[in-house]
């Protein structure tokens, strides 16, 4: 109760926006850079997300832009939000607390920030785990289980795990299995009686059907152009190539930059040790999942959902190779909010209105407050996004004056002080602005 109550008289402009006395003009600074980062990470984001999706014309020509417009919004305005109320709260309190410059700033600035993104699209965005790569497993366990159940996922969630691991890991179809292998296999070979002279690339394509048609397959896999071992290779060679082509187009706009000056740069476009990691993620859980499913079925005889919570955990190895927090901390919060959900249903669980909303507001504000009082317990990853997201202007703040609350604060800025206009503070500054 010490720690929370002692203060210190320092204004705003002498510990936040150290860059400008005025408040006006420092909110309006972080607002253009967050706006300019925010667009081009959404505007990427939005149209991979729109091309792996297969989506229409239609939804190019009038949804595109008014979801990366809203998206951009949001985190725009949690910039923007936070860096307003940070001169608020100062002012209401004449002073400022150990809570107040982090926590405080961020609770009301990200609650309303987040009202103004797509429902579809909040969740729990920052909680921070030690080990994500078990975190991963277990949340990869639990969202292939409910895959594999009736009605167990739906909308989004549903189709992104349909076109990850394809939709023979659907234990239910609306076809006999059995009837549309027979059509596959008569459409198969009527083609091979028209065939016309073949060339090397149909050879070798023939070649490979036979194959992949001709090895052990057990009776409840419903892969039945593939046997097992084919199935999971083509499954692997399909993801990393969509994972390295993804990780190949976040990279293009940089690339560009420097076209011009470093002509050079291009090629580590394509030979860049993120592609290849992200691509060896994506392959090796989808070829794990698929390659334990089939062996759990060839040795139970049986197809069970209960085989994806085993299939789903061993997948979420792969997290070894493509180590991030975003992903794990994503899914993370899509299972909570569907489980959560599906309490509701079932009437065990209470309904909180705007609760994802509150539970974002209070997830970010703890962010906030370390990357404010104790940078130095802040994810890299966390920590580089604040930097672009306001230009760097996150750590021009006054964080030696913070350290009094004796969390170390100035710790990783040991060399910085910032020079200040004496006219404007109300602590005499330790560096003065030189006033000409």
């Amino acid at each position: 109760m010490a720690a929370l109550s002692k203060s210190i008289p320092h204004g705003c402009y002498e510990i936040g926006h150290t860059w400008h006395p005025r408040c006006s003009r420092a909110v309006l600074h972080v607002t253009q850079g967050a706006l300019a980062e925010s667009l081009r990470i959404y505007g990427t984001l939005y149209l991979i997300a729109a091309i792996l999706r297969k989506r229409k014309l239609d939804y190019y020509l009038y949804k595109l832009l008014p979801e990366i417009l809203q998206s951009s919004s949001f985190l725009t305005a949690n910039g923007t939000l936070y860096i307003a109320c940070f001169c608020i709260l100062r002012k209401i309190l004449g002073k400022f607390y150990i809570w107040s410059p982090g926590f405080g700033a961020a609770l009301p600035a990200s609650y309303m920030a987040i009202l103004i993104e797509r429902k579809s699209r909040r969740g729990l965005l920052t909680i921070y785990m030690a080990n994500q790569v078990l975190l991963f497993c277990i949340t990869a366990a639990l969202f292939m289980f409910f895959f594999r159940c009736k009605d167990g996922l739906k909308g989004f969630t549903y189709s992104a795990l349909k076109f990850i691991v394809g939709k023979e890991e659907i234990p239910t179809h609306s076809f006999s299995p059995e009837a549309a292998f027979s059509k596959t296999d008569r459409k198969i070979k009527h083609c091979e009686k028209a065939s016309q002279p073949m060339n090397i690339l149909a050879l070798t394509r023939k070649f490979m059907d036979k194959v992949c048609k001709h090895g052990p397959r057990h009776r409840c896999c419903k892969h039945y152009g593939d046997n097992c071992i084919s199935y999971c290779i083509k499954g692997f060679v399909r993801m990393f190539s969509i994972g390295y082509l993804i990780q190949c187009c976040l990279r293009i706009p940089s690339a560009f930059r420097h076209l011009f000056t470093e002509p050079s740069r291009l090629l580590s476009l394509f030979y860049n040790k993120e592609n290849f990691q992200l691509g060896a993620f994506l392959g090796s859980f989808v070829s794990i999942y698929k390659g334990t499913s089939c062996f759990l079925r060839w040795v139970r005889n049986l197809d069970d959902e209960l085989h994806a919570l085993v299939a789903g955990c061993l997948a979420g190895i792969s997290m070894m190779f493509y180590k991030s927090t975003t992903i794990s901390m994503y899914l993370m919060s899509k299972l909570v909010e569907t489980i959560y959900f599906k309490g509701i249903e079932a009437g065990k669980v209470p309904y909180f209105p705007h609760a994802d909303s509150i539970i974002y507001a209070i997830s970010t504000s703890i962010c906030f407050q370390a990357a404010v009082m104790e940078v130095q317990n802040l994810r890299p990853s966390y920590w580089k996004f604040l930097l672009r997201l306001t230009k760097g202007r996150f750590a021009l703040m006054n964080r030696k004056a913070l350290d009094v609350f004796g969390t170390e604060a100035s710790k990783n800025f040991k060399d910085f002080t910032p020079k200040l206009d004496p006219r404007y503070t109300v602590v005499p500054p330790e560096l003065p602005l030189e006033l000409s």
